[in-house]
């Protein structure tokens, strides 16, 4: 529960932007998840700022949700404040072949500006769903390239030091991850350096990413994208497969028929049902192989009482 004081300092920085004991399940991609304590969706990386220090300053735990891919909300929801990239959505090619992009752009849109401007290089990222914000802190990508190579700098809002620009030098990108961001801060824009090209090459490639996707995920249905990392050496999807998993069910999820290294929602189901499904992978698959499995999905909030 946010104090007084607290929610009256959202209020006065937010306005209408601010929404006290908020649903949750409509912003995530599996649509499951209890409500928030807050849900704030600033209208530029300076307010968003100013949401940073604020949660700093009354305490307030605070949450990043740009798409709602990669991210589990218990049924029992979430305390403190979650923090929408929605409107930070600033793209623009600002000098040769690089492109500045907010926290809030979707992967499209940026793949559609690589296409008509004929810019190379993030081509792989077509169809992985989420916000520039995730795909920078989660480094996304696949198993041949990833979104870090790319960037040459970041944005952050941090919680006392105000908008910060760190360099790529500062930066160490890794599988899934980012080191060299301050404690507590937020992505909130970054830079990429692309390569010059043609929009028909650009475009095939493109292309043929996205018929990848469509043949081997279950894009057509509500998950959160890759629930567990791949080990060193193998593919989640392939242990859990081997493990006798595809197709199983909890509730309203199950462990996609397409690729098991997915999660569905099938209609109805709560945070219980999919948690459920990755205890049970990550048992069997231990069982069965000795490989401990690693959530990629972020798990975040209360416990049902």
């Amino acid at each position: 529960m946010i104090a007084t004081a607290a929610r009256a300092a959202l209020e006065e920085l937010l306005g209408e932007r601010v929404h006290f004991d908020a649903p949750l399940g409509r912003h995530i991609s599996l649509r499951v998840g209890g409500p928030a304590d807050a849900l704030a969706t600033p209208d530029s990386i300076e307010q968003a700022q100013a949401l940073v220090a604020l949660c700093a300053e009354h305490h307030i735990p605070l949450h990043v949700l740009g798409g709602g891919f990669n991210t589990l909300v218990r049924d029992g929801g979430l305390e403190g404040v979650v923090l929408r990239t929605q409107r930070l959505r600033k793209l623009e090619v600002t000098g040769p072949a690089v492109i500045y992009a907010e926290a809030g752009v979707s992967h499209s849109q940026l793949t559609n500006l690589c296409i008509e401007r004929g810019l190379s290089g993030l081509e792989f990222g077509a169809g992985i769903p989420g916000t520039i914000g995730g795909w920078v802190a989660m480094n996304a990508g696949i198993p041949e390239r990833e979104a870090g190579e790319r960037v040459i700098d970041v944005v952050v809002a941090t919680p006392r030091q105000g908008l910060m620009t760190v360099g790529r030098a500062g930066l160490r990108f890794v599988y899934r991850g980012v080191h060299g961001l301050p404690a507590g801060s937020l992505v909130v824009a970054a830079r990429f350096q692309l390569e010059p090209s043609t929009r028909e090459a650009v475009r095939a490639e493109v292309e043929r990413h996205l018929a990848h996707r469509r043949a081997t995920q279950p894009i057509d249905q509500p998950s959160c994208g890759s629930v567990f990392k791949n080990p060193n050496g193998s593919q989640a999807g392939r242990l859990i497969d081997q493990a006798g998993l595809k197709g199983a069910t909890a509730g309203g999820a199950q462990i996609s028929p397409v690729h098991a290294n997915f999660i569905v929602n099938l209609g109805g189901a709560h945070a219980a049902d999919v948690l459920a499904l990755i205890d049970r992978a990550r048992q069997a698959v231990a069982k069965a192989s000795g490989v401990a499995l690693e959530p990629e999905v972020r798990i975040v909030g209360r416990e049902t009482s």
